[in-house]
């Protein structure tokens, strides 16, 4: 009989009823906005950035109003001006390469491996021949490369390291968070991520100059003192006046939404990698799939499970499987759809480039995500009908 899942993968983890209480509190006394004309100190935006800094290990942090403002602003604020190159792996979102088009950068594009992370030799190569001074490094669907080597190489090169870590919230390499290798680091509080606030973003950063004027930047009005998690006012003084206000701050809602949320992380990310590596080991032992390799020095959290399917009937079995309650994500298609897409489809980036070999890993790279609902059984069935329905397709 062929397994069929009867769950949404789609649904994402609601918010605790912390997280509701502390909505409906604030609700009722109207001041969503983070910042208050009387005084807005200890509000719950500051509050946020002061926990979520304590949480990465960080001296300042920043909320704003999606994952994608984050990256804009981190960027803007590490000195990126319009023109500049920017080295950016190849397997990444849309929101990614969108936040350099915004600025007015030009994006370098760099292979990936097999490990879907960004390939250190060509990474070395990009370097050399086209001169940029930032990487917007992409730890994409939770994947993180050799954090070392990339560090070394951008030492080398006199590289600024701007981390895009939406999909690796809490993860680590080598026992270092994410968030902690760049100058400055974005993250997202999207719904599908390990926080659920529908949209929000966090910057985090050691660098005083960077936080003032990302923080300016954000949308502050010069209310820049209600902030906690922020350096000292005569940083700021060095930088009013030159930043324009781009209206990207967190409101007071969605930080009363997140924060009672930071200390359930743990659980949340041992529970996500449970699920994946009990339905990896499952899709490992069919003979036409073929899952990424997870170094020991990798501390993943995975909200969704890659891997690469043989065979020239990936969208016939995509179909079956979706009929049977586990619709694929499939990487290799000739158009972008939903949350999928590759480098020939940001046809907004001016300079097209070729990334022969990431299009080569890319074209039979699929998908899945993982509630984290899920349970031992559903996820056993789960990975039932993506192998049934290669069989029923492919042999």
């Amino acid at each position: 009989m062929r397994a069929r899942l009867k769950i949404d993968l789609a649904t994402p983890e609601p918010p605790p009823q912390a997280s509701i209480d502390a909505a409906l509190r604030l609700l009722t006394t109207g001041r969503l906005f983070r910042y208050g004309e009387m005084g807005g100190e200890g509000s719950e935006a500051a509050l946020l950035e002061t926990e979520f800094a304590a949480l990465v290990g960080s001296k300042y942090c920043l909320g704003v109003n999606s994952g994608g403002s984050a990256m804009f602003l981190a960027l803007k604020a590490a000195g990126v001006l319009p023109g500049d190159k920017v080295l950016l792996n190849a397997f990444t979102l849309a929101p990614v390469p969108g936040a350099l088009q915004h600025l007015g950068a030009e994006t370098v594009l760099v292979e990936i491996n097999d490990r879907l992370v960004i390939d250190p030799e060509d990474l070395r190569l990009k370097a050399k021949n086209s001169g940029a001074k930032y990487l917007l490094m992409s730890h994409m669907r939770g994947h993180i490369a050799d954090m070392d080597v990339i560090s070394a190489i951008c030492a080398e090169f006199d590289i600024k390291m701007i981390e895009d870590c939406a999909h690796t919230m809490g993860a680590t390499w080598n026992g270092t968070q994410t968030g902690r290798f760049g100058i400055v680091s974005a993250f997202s509080s999207q719904s599908f991520k390990q926080f659920n606030t529908g949209e929000g973003g966090l910057i985090v950063t050691d660098n005083p100059d960077i936080a003032a004027r990302a923080i300016l930047m954000s949308g502050s009005y010069m209310l820049y003192e209600q902030h906690a998690a922020a350096p000292d006012a005569y940083v700021f003084d060095r930088w009013k006046g030159t930043c324009a206000n781009h209206s990207m701050r967190i409101s007071a809602l969605t930080a009363a939404i997140l924060r009672p949320q930071l200390p359930l992380l743990p659980a949340r990310n041992a529970r996500w990698r449970v699920i994946h590596d009990r339905i990896a080991m499952r899709l490992r032992r069919h003979q036409m799939l073929r899952l990424p390799n997870r170094p020991e020095a990798e501390g993943y959290i995975p909200t969704s499970i890659q891997f690469f399917m043989a065979g020239d009937k990936i969208e016939a079995v995509i179909k079956e499987s979706t009929a049977h309650g586990v619709p694929i994500k499939f990487f290799g298609g000739d158009t972008a759809i939903g949350f999928t897409s590759r480098s020939p489809h940001w046809e907004y980036i001016d300079n097209p480039q070729q990334v022969t070999k990431s299009e080569q890993i890319l074209s039979t790279l699929c998908d899945v995500r993982l509630p984290l609902g899920l349970t031992d059984d559903q996820a056993d069935t789960l990975a039932d009908v993506i192998t049934q329905s290669i069989d029923a397709v492919m042999l």
